[in-house]
């Protein structure tokens, strides 16, 4: 089943189905009740007339998104141009296929032909299947670093 993955930039036509995959990763995450952003919302911010964000998909061989990761351009005064993955999510009956592996390739690969010097995110500290995952694509966790953060309404 894996062959017959395609990864590809997301449309439009595709916002609904990041919401449902944004939706049930707040659910494995144990906190559904503090999404707030609609398929309204992602639609205006991913591809209205300034978007903030870029996405990738997978989609099975019927074309059902089965997939996500959802990226923008941050700076690093250190650093220089860098990519965030807010969020890599795998719906549930696709994980361990390497349906991650093949999104998370084609986001690092995107970041280099834009010439990012890092790439970022985040993993919760008890989601070990994740935390491994990034390990074995080579990613430190950094515990020193701290994340700082303020909801505006």
């Amino acid at each position: 089943m894996i062959e017959k993955i395609q990864i590809r930039k997301a449309t439009a036509a595709d916002v609904p189905a990041m919401h449902e995959l944004i939706m049930e990763l707040a659910l494995f995450e144990k906190c559904p009740d503090q999404v707030t952003n609609s398929p309204e919302q992602l639609l205006e911010d991913g591809f209205g007339n300034a978007p903030v964000y870029n996405a990738l998909v997978a989609s099975d061989e019927t074309g059902k998104i089965v997939g996500l990761a959802l990226y923008f351009i941050k700076y690093s005064t250190w650093r220089g141009k860098g990519l965030y993955l807010d969020d890599l999510i795998v719906t549930q009956k696709y994980r361990g296929q390497g349906i991650g592996k093949k999104l998370f390739t084609a986001y690092r690969n995107h970041a280099a032909s834009l010439g990012a010097k890092q790439l970022h995110w985040q993993v919760l500290d008890w989601n070990t299947p994740a935390i491994t995952f990034y390990e074995n694509e080579g990613a430190s966790i950094e515990a020193e670093w701290w994340d700082c953060k303020i909801n505006l309404k």
